[in-house]
């Protein structure tokens, strides 16, 4: 039993000649999580697991017949809109020219009486052309902002990739049905990726942000240097354990996430 102890602590931590060499995991610091807004049926799915994709490319599409209607209602009331907008501006343009014409005409004696009626009666019109036209200026914008929430609806219908990345997991296949906030998709950016380790509270005082670690992915012999770019205390208290976030460069080496490493804190004597 001491021996099995003895071993599964050599195996996270290991003490040579002062230095101590650590193991941890390599993560992704890119990872994106895809899901549905709204409930439908799967359409269409164009990507599988392992697939690499380009940030905009496809992923997958919903049955979109229900918000298609929808979108030709939005679409038809802006132009409705629009069209009673130019009816009331040009109907308020006629009566400023009628106002225009008995002003010019009462100002060059172009008639001996002052017909103070045609004026009240000529400004009562212009009030009332200018109230429609602003009630069907403010439909306008309404019907804007309907029109531009569902062409948003649409980038939910048919999902794009938010970034490069690689399909890791895919729970949708077409037929099936997806609630909102479901998973459908998840991308890990294969790029940016960093090694997570955790470290005991005894030996904190070793390290510090920003600090330069020799790093090594034994499966591939890869070494390199990373930098520490984060210590944070464990999500789970119970475990005393804190840890330590670090940047390295892959090159174009094929590391992905879930990768073994090694991290090694040389002796500062």
């Amino acid at each position: 039993m001491k021996k099995i102890i003895i071993v599964a602590l050599l195996l996270n931590v290991w003490s040579h000649a002062g230095d101590i060499t650590l193991t941890g995991t390599v993560v992704s610091d890119g990872q994106k999580m895809i899901g549905s807004r709204f409930m439908g049926y799967i359409k269409h799915v164009f990507v599988k697991v392992g697939d690499k994709v380009k940030r905009e490319d496809d992923l997958y599409e919903m049955e979109s017949a229900e918000f298609d209607i929808m979108k030709m209602q939005a679409d038809l009331m802006l132009e409705q809109t629009k069209v009673a907008v130019e009816y009331w501006r040009e109907k308020l343009r006629g009566v400023n020219l009628k106002r225009t014409t008995l002003r010019e005409r009462t100002s060059h004696g172009g008639s001996t009486e002052i017909n103070l009626d045609d004026f009240a009666d000529l400004d009562a019109q212009a009030a009332n052309v200018e109230s429609m036209l602003t009630a069907m200026q403010i439909m306008v914008k309404q019907a804007n902002i309907a029109a531009k929430k569902l062409a948003s609806t649409y980038n939910y219908i048919k999902m794009k990739a938010p970034s490069d990345g690689v399909v890791v997991q895919r729970n949708i296949k077409v037929g099936d049905m997806v609630m909102p906030g479901m998973l459908t998709i998840m991308l890990v950016d294969t790029e940016d990726l960093e090694i997570d380790v955790s470290i005991s509270e005894s030996i904190i005082s070793k390290v510090h942000e920003g600090q330069k670690v020799p790093v090594e992915i034994p499966s591939l012999d890869y070494h390199t240097t990373g930098v520490i770019h984060a210590i944070v205390p464990d999500a789970n208290p119970m475990t005393h354990k804190i840890k330590m976030r670090i940047r390295f460069d892959k090159g174009d080496v094929n590391i992905f996430p879930g990768m073994y490493a090694k991290v090694v804190l040389k002796d500062k004597k």
